[in-house]
């Protein structure tokens, strides 16, 4: 049995109400203007900027602390191709007959369709596996848990730290999307989650109205 090793919490930070108020106010009013984009420039992204994004996701909580992810960045232009024929063909096979018809018409107002050329567009795609088992110090292989709410988690901060650093991205999912472990060389137990497309938007972006549309805080809350 291993003991656990305890230090005093670090850099913690403690602000008075009304700090705390205008931080929290602050925080939401950036997270607003987030919206979800699928027209983007192809102008490339500092690898830099990537990197610490992706050091951020890291920061993220997990069950046992095992960081149950692996975040594959693709920029080569023929492993985008690649993905984009992939995804299309099952995307087809979505809107062409494997989506009930109540999906379909939930997705009708943002106007997606089986088309994603910004899987191309954008300089770079950020393939988000999560990791069934992991490897220990001594080699064995342990089973991880809370595998899926770890690498939600962990999405988020990297969401939040991507807009934060000025680029947008779009969440997409085609399903399944078992081709993403060959095309980024990654092991049979990660399983794929989501395909994170980032960039700068393209000058005259336009977006759905539907998608800037907020439940109001008594429909996404209670307080008991």
């Amino acid at each position: 049995m291993v003991e656990p090793v305890w230090e005093p919490l670090p850099d913690y930070r403690r602000y008075a109400p009304d700090e705390m108020a205008e931080r929290a106010r602050a925080f939401h009013a950036d997270l607003r203007r987030r919206r979800t984009v699928r027209d983007f420039d192809r102008r490339p992204v500092p690898r830099e900027v990537i990197e610490t994004c992706l050091l951020a996701a890291g920061t993220a909580p997990s069950g046992a602390n095992l960081q149950p992810w692996h975040f594959a960045v693709i920029e080569d232009p023929a492993a985008k191709k690649r993905i984009r024929i992939a995804a299309e063909a099952e995307e087809r096979a979505f809107y062409g007959g494997r989506a009930p018809a109540e999906w379909l018409e939930a997705l009708e107002p943002l106007g997606t369709d089986a088309d994603k050329p910004f899987l191309e567009d954008a300089p770079l795609l950020i393939a988000i596996f999560a990791q069934k088992s992991g490897a220990r110090p001594d080699g064995r292989r342990v089973k991880n848990y809370y595998v899926p709410e770890s690498v939600g988690i962990a999405t988020g901060f990297l969401i939040a730290a991507l807009h934060d650093a000025g680029l947008a991205t779009l969440t997409h999912t085609p399903s399944p999307m078992g081709f993403l472990n060959e095309i980024c060389a990654r092991p049979k137990w990660e399983k794929p989650t989501i395909l994170l497309v980032v960039g700068y938007p393209r000058t005259g972006c336009r977006v759905p109205v539907h998608g800037g549309l907020r439940k109001p805080l008594d429909q996404i809350s209670s307080w008991i």
